[in-house]
Formats: structure tokens, C-alpha cells, sequence
């Protein structure tokens, strides 16, 4: 990723986030925390691959809920990002913190003998 692109991706998490915490994007079907994890930019700045965590609700349903608002969500972040072109939105889950949680949970089930002293191997 250039400079650019890496700013224009933060800026386009920054005010999506925003949007959700001000709750402009409303729509039924966005229930629970809906977290915007990370953002892609094409070298282009014509794509951007939206990752989302959706907490204590339906994952999909609330995928499905900005999916649909994406013309919504493009048309407001087109002044506020200062760009000629919007890039084109693409909501996509973010597993990571659910692969994160399970490796953990195998971890700490592994049971590891205490190193005896002096023993070097």
C-alpha cells in the first residue's frame, strides 16, 4: 500500500465508524456492536474491501443491513473524504478475532510439564 492509499483507508474506517456510532446508517437489521476492524484500498482508490466484527447479534443479518446501505454510506463519505471518486464499498467479516479467541482457548488447554532447574535442552 502507498501513503495515500493506507490514508484514505484510514479515513474511510474512521468515518464509516463514525457513521455507525451516530447511528446514521439505520437500518433493522444492524443489532448488537458492529465494529469496522480494517479497510483495503485499491491502488486505483476505486475498491475497498470493508472488514466488520459484529458482536452479540446475527453476523450476517447485520452484514446483509450495510450491504444494503452501501449507496447510503458512499453518498455521505464522498464530502467527507474530499475524493472525486468514492470508491466502491465492500462489506466483508472480519474472522480474525474469533480465530484469535480459539487459538487461545487451545492453548490454555495444553498441558506444558514445569522445566526442571538447570536443565538446558
Amino acid at each position: 500500500m502507498t501513503v495515500r492509499t493506507e490514508r484514505v483507508a484510514t479515513r474511510i474506517r474512521e468515518e464509516i465508524a463514525r457513521m455507525l456510532g451516530r447511528e446514521e446508517v439505520r437500518d433493522p437489521r444492524l443489532t448488537g456492536m458492529v465494529s469496522i476492524t480494517g479497510v483495503e484500498v485499491s491502488r486505483d482508490l476505486r475498491h475497498a474491501r470493508v472488514f466488520v466484527t459484529v458482536m452479540g447479534s446475527d453476523p450476517e443479518a447485520s452484514l446483509s443491513g450495510l450491504r444494503h446501505a452501501t449507496g447510503f454510506i458512499r453518498s455521505r463519505l464522498g464530502p467527507r473524504l474530499g475524493l472525486r471518486l468514492v470508491p466502491e464499498l465492500v462489506f466483508e467479516a472480519d474472522h480474525s478475532l474469533a480465530y484469535g479467541n480459539r487459538m487461545n482457548e487451545l492453548l490454555n488447554r495444553l498441558e506444558i510439564p514445569p522445566a526442571e532447574e538447570g536443565v538446558v535442552e
